[in-house]
């Protein structure tokens, strides 16, 4: 029987996976193979928290593979080599893929193709985890857009998302040697992620069941609550959407089944959101080094401070002596993930007060969020800096705590991740009475601010 090689990579599922289904449908033999490449240059491997999930998600999408009938082939190596390798071993007619936007991605793809139209062997890709493609949405002079609000009404404009396809229902494969997951050293040692373990399903019935709760309950009000930290009030499918155990397509059709009625609001407020990471996607697409190189290029001549060791680590570890940036850190060190409100506060602390490269924040979250996209991750730190596209201006300083009282004043959220300030005299500013255990703010918040300012004033300046 001819065989096709599925290669699976952001997509990590069955239901709406688009290569998946072309295999399913062409009958014969299907191979299914993931291959962990952490060698090719430029494809940026995961960090620590991804890797965990990495490893989890690969474990249930090879129980839900069993269930219909093939195993989940595991391999190691450049991907470039290891493909055709498997090609030859297995005899592939055909292989198929769903597409990434990285330019190392992009690249490594297209040198494949090439390689297996020289051998004769079909390969294909296909549109899987964008809704738009991110040459689809142009500007009317035909440019990328720059700015998130045009840009989203034109992804508007444009005709509906196509519907989710369904999973296959039964496979056929032949035996392929596989690696064991366990060899692939993904999971920590030491082992820090009990809080990950306590929070966290990794996997497509994980990204399903989330879906279910979000807009069979969470939705209503998430237009406000989205901005308290406190509230489970966010779909909190951003992991599942950066692993692929979920498609935008059946996020946005689950959306638009609820978009009626007193509803309408807040779908429109979360739509808006699977929006922007449609837009940082086409950022990353036209901007290949959007994690390294600042988007506007006179921010190559900011002047960042070079002795930041202390206050750096007094970041990373929560202890500023802010209770929102704290909290938020270690909200993060304990389940990789931070709400978005105060990842714009934690993000501008770092930035702004502390005059530190965004690029430094960048591969922090990197390494410890669960949800690392390349595109939203790069995207975000650079809009908090002001070096980026639609940034928010330099001198946009968040007041960690302004934030703090307007979307936290009881201090529900702070008093979960920073306990010690449970008899504080002042919660929100503890410097302000005895808070023991607790300590001093890094930097003055005011002096901090015109010192940001006064750098921003000088990059205008020169």
């Amino acid at each position: 029987m001819a065989v096709t090689l599925v290669w699976l990579r952001d997509d990590l599922r069955l239901a709406d996976n688009p290569a998946l289904h072309e295999a399913a449908s062409r009958g014969g033999e299907v191979v299914v193979v993931y291959i962990f490449d952490e060698e090719t240059p430029g494809i940026r491997p995961p960090g620590g928290a991804s890797r965990w999930w990495l490893h989890h998600s690969l474990a249930a999408l090879a129980e839900s593979l069993e269930s219909v009938g093939v195993p989940l082939v595991l391999r190691r190596g450049p991907a470039g080599t290891v493909l055709p390798a498997l090609i030859a071993e297995t005899g592939a007619e055909a292989v198929l893929w769903n597409r990434r936007y990285g330019l190392a991605e992009r690249e490594l793809d297209a040198s494949l193709k090439a390689e297996c139209a020289e051998s004769g062997v079909a390969a294909s890709s296909f549109q899987a985890n964008l809704l738009f493609e991110p040459w689809q949405v142009r500007t009317g002079a035909g440019e990328p857009f720059r700015v998130f609000s045009p840009f989203w009404r034109a992804c508007l404009r444009e005709p509906e998302p196509r519907q989710p396809l369904p999973a296959p229902e039964r496979l056929t494969g032949p035996v392929v040697r596989s690696d064991a997951l366990a060899d692939w050293g993904l999971l920590p040692t030491p082992d820090w992620a009990q809080g990950l373990r306590e929070t966290w399903v990794p996997g497509e019935a994980g990204a399903t069941a989330r879906l279910a709760d979000f807009f069979d309950s969470l939705v209503e009000g998430y237009a406000t609550n989205r901005d308290l930290p406190a509230v489970d009030g966010t779909s909190r499918l951003s992991p599942y959407l950066r692993h692929g155990e979920i498609s935008p397509f059946t996020v946005w059709h689950a959306a638009q089944a609820r978009r009626s009625g007193p509803l309408a609001e807040d779908i429109r407020s979360y739509l808006s959101e699977i929006g922007w990471r449609e837009f940082c996607w086409q950022l990353l697409y036209f901007n290949p080094e959007l994690a390294t190189v600042n988007y506007r290029p006179e921010f190559n001549a900011f002047a960042w401070e070079s002795d930041t060791g202390a206050e750096l680590k007094a970041w990373q570890r929560g202890r500023t002596g802010y209770p929102l940036i704290d909290a938020g850190m270690r909200q993060m060190w304990q389940i990789g993930w931070m709400h978005n409100r105060v990842r714009m506060a934690t993000g501008s602390f770092l930035i702004k007060n502390l005059l530190i490269d965004w690029r430094v924040g960048e591969q922090f979250f990197w390494d410890a969020l669960v949800d690392a996209d390349a595109a939203s991750n790069a995207a975000n730190w650079q809009w908090v800096a002001g070096s980026g596209a639609d940034a928010s201006p330099y001198f946009r300083i968040f007041n960690p705590v302004t934030q703090a009282k307007k979307f936290d004043p009881d201090g529900d959220y702070v008093l979960r991740y920073v306990p010690e300030l449970a008899d504080a005299e002042n919660l929100h500013e503890p410097w302000k009475g005895a808070a023991p255990g607790y300590p001093p703010p890094v930097v003055d918040l005011a002096e901090s601010r015109q010192r940001a300012l006064a750098a921003f004033q000088a990059l205008g300046d020169a």
